[in-house]
């Protein structure tokens, strides 16, 4: 008891009350259940050497040269990661449920994937609206016909999740066509094991460092058959990409070439080489990090100067693995993300585990109408962009934000969906005036093959500035470590 005095009272007693769900403290001003030895470990330690750390950890962070790009309209800017030393701690036993969803959820998508490339049946039952499928921007006529292997196409999968005010996780959306942030999930771990190793002493937090290995292993198993030693390369579009730290970190920690598309030739036996000193070395699987429209000027954009001419080919004789499929971006649609529980039910026949964001479909007119009428209520998203890109959140934008976003819908109502304001969890801050709450979410990874697996934890991303629900690191977010924490 007088722990929890201490940690309710010396610690958190300025820790601003919310109207949303605390992931650290319970309404009553007390740690949660099952994270309970976190928040008792913390105000030990307390706000001083909170802060000590925190210098340590950033101190760590320029060290080893841990850094995202944001773009400007005039030049891009490579800046320190942001990150909080107050890890986010969720419970084993909530944990495996959320993986349950997440599997659940990818199997359906990667069925749908499958099945617009092939018999389109979801089309011909009704399940989903032909019409829709004919304005996708992501799905692409060069890969009908294509099985890959397990059937498989979405390899490597970030989900967004969020935890409403009733303290529910909900699929915000999928990310299936270049999913990023792993490598700062990793690091964020490492970090925190540098600057915090009592924690780890006393806490039974589950590991995520054995993803590399999980990730390597996968691209091996979709060599094409007859491959002895696979031989694995990561395809970056190059240093001006914004994750370009994180390709040149997975490619180091999986012991594979970082090439770029001038590094790849396909020749006329449709199989792809890698162009080295010492002359062509046959390439069995790319783990690409190049968008679907820039991959092949052969078959896709001509002008494209960032992927090799002829990998589709390559791609679509068997003789090169693809990592993600190309065309999987057809499923990484926010409008397609509304239909995910109806596509769970039509390929599994089982409920979401997992539910969505409640999600208004603006091509339906009477959606539309509601929408537009009481914008102020929600956040509009553009159903291909990611990164916070194109959100607008109507209880904060300004009259004029809100007339163009009308007008945006107006001309391309395809191209939006809408969603209620969702009251984002928070956790735990370390801000200037103190501890405070600030809003989250959190993006775990889902590897897909003969079999699957889910991140024990994910990138959990956090809104620095006060009252902000935006977490995109690209719009002034940071984050935090994740643990899931052992009930036993």
């Amino acid at each position: 008891m007088a722990r929890l005095l201490l940690f309710a009272y010396a610690m958190f007693h300025n820790y601003a009350a919310t109207t949303t769900f605390d992931e650290l403290i319970s309404a009553s001003g007390r740690p949660r259940e099952g994270v309970r030895q976190v928040g008792d470990l913390l105000a030990r330690l307390g706000l001083d050497e909170l802060r000590l750390r925190q210098r340590a950890a950033e101190a760590t962070i320029r060290a080893l040269g841990i850094t995202f790009t944001i773009y400007s309209q005039s030049h891009d800017i490579d800046r320190e990661w942001p990150f909080d030393i107050i890890p986010r701690v969720i419970a084993q036993r909530e944990w495996d449920g959320i993986a349950r969803g997440l599997e659940q959820r990818l199997r359906a998508l990667n069925l749908f994937i499958d099945d617009l490339y092939n018999g389109q049946r979801v089309v011909k039952a009704g399940v989903f609206p032909g019409e829709l499928l004919a304005s996708s921007r992501n799905y692409l006529q060069a890969c009908r016909g294509v099985r890959p292997k397990f059937g498989v196409w979405a390899h490597i999968c970030g989900t967004d999740l969020v935890r409403d005010k009733d303290g529910t996780f909900y699929v915000l959306e999928d990310n299936l066509r270049i999913p990023s942030g792993v490598s700062y999930m990793l690091e964020n771990r490492a970090v925190t094991k540098r600057v915090f190793p009592e924690l780890f002493a006393e806490q039974k937090i589950l590991p995520v460092d054995g993803y590399p290995g999980r990730l390597y292993a996968l691209l091996q198993s979709l060599a094409p058959e007859g491959a002895a030693t696979p031989k694995v390369v990561l395809l970056t579009p190059g240093s001006y990409n914004s994750a370009y730290f994180e390709h040149c970190y997975l490619a180091q920690q999986m012991g594979i070439d970082l090439v770029r598309g001038t590094d790849l030739l396909v020749l006329a036996d449709d199989c792809v080489y890698m162009k080295t000193i010492a002359g062509l070395v046959r390439v069995h699987v790319i783990y690409r990090r190049v968008d679907d429209a820039f991959l092949d000027p052969e078959a896709l954009d001509p002008s494209s100067m960032l992927g090799a001419a002829g990998l589709i080919r390559a791609w679509k004789a068997g003789k090169v693995a693809l990592v993600n499929a190309p065309g999987a971006g057809v499923a990484d649609d926010k409008l397609v993300y509304s239909y995910v529980p109806e596509l769970i039910a039509y390929y599994l026949g089982e409920k979401p585990i997992l539910p969505n964001v409640e999600t208004f479909r603006l091509v339906d007119e009477r959606q539309r109408r509601h929408v537009l009428d009481h914008l102020e209520e929600f956040v509009v998203k553009p159903v291909n962009e990611s990164g916070g890109y194109g959100v607008v959140v109507g209880s904060v934008a300004t009259p004029l934000e809100l007339e163009r976003c009308r007008e945006a819908v107006g001309i391309n109502p395809r191209n939006f969906v809408a969603q209620p304001i969702v009251s984002l969890s928070t956790a735990p801050t370390l801000c200037e005036e103190g501890i405070d709450p600030r809003h989250l979410d959190l993006r775990p990874f889902v590897l897909s093959g003969e079999s699957s697996y889910v991140t024990r934890g994910g990138l959990t991303r956090v809104a620095l500035r006060k009252g902000s629900l935006v977490v995109n690191s690209s719009q002034g977010g940071g984050s935090k470590d994740t643990w899931i924490v052992c009930d036993d």
